[in-house]
């Protein structure tokens, strides 16, 4: 046990010296006192028990006094010790948001399916900072890295096609989402790129991009995502929206390339499901944790004085009220 204001332990002298004096009064016989022709009365019934006890209320004040005292220079214990640990990472889910995301072989589209399963991932990783970057002829960061886990979902609501040129500049998006994580000092930084098409935009290219990420220790996941074979795409004709089947180019050969290039893994998925459980094993996998140094845990134990205090005060009123009368 130790005090939090131990200087206020002085205010213990105020206590001694009203003991003193209390002492000093009974014994130069300053207390109040009656004068009597004679004591025999009192010699006949010896010491009364009410002299002694008479003492006791001023002795309880005194007791409470003490325990304030002691209350206010806060005692605490430390007794126990705790370790957290905390992932330590840092992800940045670069997106793709050309048109073509509008195809529905997921459910209700891609671009939907891939926001609603990346808000649940987002939503399981309370230890992470994460950050949201968005691409399609060009790339922008849409959330920088941060643990607000609310204003990250509803970014990531807000994503939709048609903000910006039309296209698929992979390169930028991943040189975007690596400028988000350059300057971390996170332990594991991690980029989850995910598009449904073939690189035909932007000023760097994949294997430049994937290069940064290497030299800055970022790890990059590639998702795929489409059908096999075709997939039904909404058309605008004179009769209104039509589903007409377009084929479906993924460039599974520079997706795997910037993976084994990062350290990372690439994913194909097919359906909602398939996205899902990909979105499961990356979460899986990434699983470093860091152990943040031990530290106290301090417990107040002023509660304890305190109602001993309460007590001694109500016990010293109760003996003059029904003992004393005073």
């Amino acid at each position: 046990m130790f005090f939090e204001y131990p200087r206020l332990l002085w205010l213990l002298a105020v206590p001694v010296l009203l003991a003193v004096h209390y002492i000093y009064m009974e014994l130069t016989g300053r207390r109040p006192h009656l004068n009597t022709s004679v004591i025999a009365p009192w010699k006949a019934g010896g010491r009364s028990v009410l002299l002694v006890v008479r003492h006791v209320p001023f002795v309880l004040r005194l007791a409470a006094l003490v325990l304030i005292v002691i209350c206010i220079a806060r005692p605490r214990s430390s007794t126990r010790m705790e370790k957290v640990d905390s992932e330590g990472i840092d992800i940045v889910l670069a997106m793709d948001v050309s048109t073509s995301m509008l195809a529905r072989d997921f459910k209700p589209d891609r671009i939907s399916a891939a926001k609603d399963i990346a808000i649940e991932f987002i939503a399981e990783r309370f230890s992470d900072r994460i950050g949201i970057v968005v691409f399609a002829g060009e790339s922008y960061t849409q959330c920088p890295l941060t643990t607000d886990r609310a204003t990250l979902i509803n970014m990531m609501k807000e994503v939709q096609t048609d903000l910006i040129e039309d296209g698929t500049a992979i390169g930028n998006g991943l040189a975007t989402a690596v400028a988000r994580m350059k300057d971390s000092d996170a332990k594991s930084r991690v980029v989850i790129l995910l598009t449904d098409g073939v690189n035909n935009s932007g000023e760097i290219t994949p294997a430049t991009a994937a290069e940064i990420a290497r030299t800055y220790g970022v790890r990059v996941y590639t998702i795929g995502v489409g059908a096999k074979g075709t997939a039904p795409y909404p058309v605008m004709t004179p009769w209104g929206v039509q589903l007409q089947d377009v084929e479906v180019e993924i460039d599974e050969e520079l997706l795997q390339e910037i993976a084994k290039e990062t350290g990372g893994a690439y994913f194909r998925a097919t359906d909602n499901t398939k996205l899902s459980e990909i979105y499961s094993q990356i979460n899986d996998m990434e699983k470093t944790r860091t152990t943040i140094d031990s530290f106290p845990v301090y417990k107040d134990l002023y509660t304890a004085f305190a109602v001993a205090a309460l007590a001694c005060l109500l016990a010293g009123m109760l003996l003059n009220a029904l003992l004393f009368k005073f």
